[in-house]
């Protein structure tokens, strides 16, 4: 899969589920090249996007936040949150999910040129069901670990029960 291809992808993905995405200029200097979280929307400059897998983690910063912060929520907001690790490691949890829904591969999302050079890490450990961050998404009813799956008759992690936090 090309980057046009995980790009267009993710978006189609993001508007089913009901994550806003625009199209638009991203300044220099934003915390990941070409993306930017402004107004509860994810805006991606094609021209400066770096790398496409990072649209599924910045998504998973809207997808896990309380529904009555999502539509407010920005770049600089996620930096101020009172709970910014617990919800970086949800974001991460997500967007591991996201790349298996959507069948791209977790090491473009996970790059060794983000998350202070621990991106194959982060997949590595996620591929041996090492899930940081899934208590927290369990917490939020957003999905379920085998045990409960199991009692609950439902798919495990990383199947999600829903996409967004109520």
């Amino acid at each position: 899969m090309n980057s046009t291809e995980i790009i267009e992808k993710s978006i189609r993905f993001l508007k089913e589920i009901g994550v806003g995405v625009r199209c638009g200029v991203v300044e220099d200097g934003s915390f990941l090249p070409g993306l930017s979280i402004e107004g509860g929307f994810i805006v991606i400059d094609k021209e400066k996007l770096k790398y496409p897998g990072d649209i599924l983690h910045e998504a998973g910063h809207l997808a896990i936040v309380p529904s009555t912060d999502r539509a407010r929520l920005s770049a600089n907001l996620i930096l101020q949150r009172p709970q910014r690790q617990a919800e970086e490691m949800m974001a991460i949890a997500w967007s591991y999910a996201a790349a298996i829904h959507l069948s791209i591969d977790p090491y473009i999302v996970f790059h060794d040129d983000g998350y202070k050079g621990g991106g194959s890490y982060i997949a590595d450990s996620f591929a041996n069901k090492q899930y940081f961050g899934l208590p927290m998404l369990q917490w939020t009813g957003m999905a379920a670990d085998e045990k409960t799956a199991k009692e609950l008759n439902i798919n495990p992690y990383p199947k999600m029960i829903k996409w967004l936090r109520d």
